[in-house]
């Protein structure tokens, strides 16, 4: 990983505050109609996948934050790593279609309101085994918690999600992340705390972070409301899953 530099992140959050706001002049941020990007040929685009649910957050929680919260993140992942990305390197993608095999990190909002489809299940199944990785976020609640688990169990049944300790190489990869509770009182729920599966190689392949919610804190980082700290470890939480799955 010598091609990875690393970059103090409250100074790359500080540079990146420009950009936030020419966003937010251009009309980028909340309150838009939700449009497909045409991403640039990056070594690493983002997938944001597009889900069957059931409409318990009304069938749009995959779409929450973006497309600011991906804009941003991905600007901090180009400031503080080699890798070769851009803002626009993202895209919306159905996980019921072929087309989920040609981006390898997926990240999934509001997974407590998925109820996939046959087709969805295999496509995970297959995305997992083939070497992708995918993060969940934003979902809290045992009701949410289970409805995660029980539709990721429809694709895996034979691999329960087990708890990622502090020491796992994942919080480590980039930035190391010893302690996640800064963040916790700007989410709902409880405790954060991570599960993750693991492929047959016994690589990290999907990440759940029940009672967190990066994706807010990745599009609400400039606003007054959002302290300066919990955003820096969320950025650079994003960061060391971008590294994941690039690099396993």
């Amino acid at each position: 990983m010598n091609r990875l530099k690393s970059i103090a992140p409250v100074a790359i959050i500080a540079a990146a505050l420009g950009y936030a706001l020419l966003a937010n002049a251009q009309g980028f941020r909340r309150g838009f109609r939700i449009e497909q990007n045409d991403p640039p040929a990056t070594e690493l685009v983002v997938a944001r996948w597009h889900f069957g649910t059931n409409g318990l957050i009304g069938h749009m929680g995959w779409s929450h934050n973006y497309p600011s919260s991906d804009q941003n993140l991905n600007q901090f992942i180009k400031d503080a790593t080699g890798i070769d990305i851009e803002v626009a390197s993202f895209r919306i993608v159905e996980l019921g279609s072929p087309e989920v095999f040609d981006y390898p990190f997926a990240y999934v909002s509001e997974p407590g309101e998925m109820e996939l489809t046959e087709q969805e299940v295999i496509n995970l199944r297959e995305f997992v085994n083939r070497g992708g990785f995918v993060l969940m976020d934003d979902f809290d609640g045992i009701v949410q918690l289970e409805t995660m688990r029980s539709q990721v169990a429809r694709a895996f049944p034979d691999r329960p999600f087990m708890q990622l300790l502090n020491d796992h190489r994942v919080l480590h990869s980039h930035f190391d992340l010893d302690d996640l509770s800064r963040m916790s009182p700007y989410v709902p729920g409880g405790r954060i705390v991570y599960y993750g599966i693991m492929n047959d190689r016994g690589d990290l392949a999907i990440a759940a972070g029940h009672n967190n919610d990066l994706a807010n804190f990745w599009d609400w980082y400039d606003e007054p409301q959002m302290p300066l700290e919990p955003a820096a470890d969320a950025f650079r939480l994003g960061v060391n899953f971008a590294v994941w799955a690039f690099t396993h």
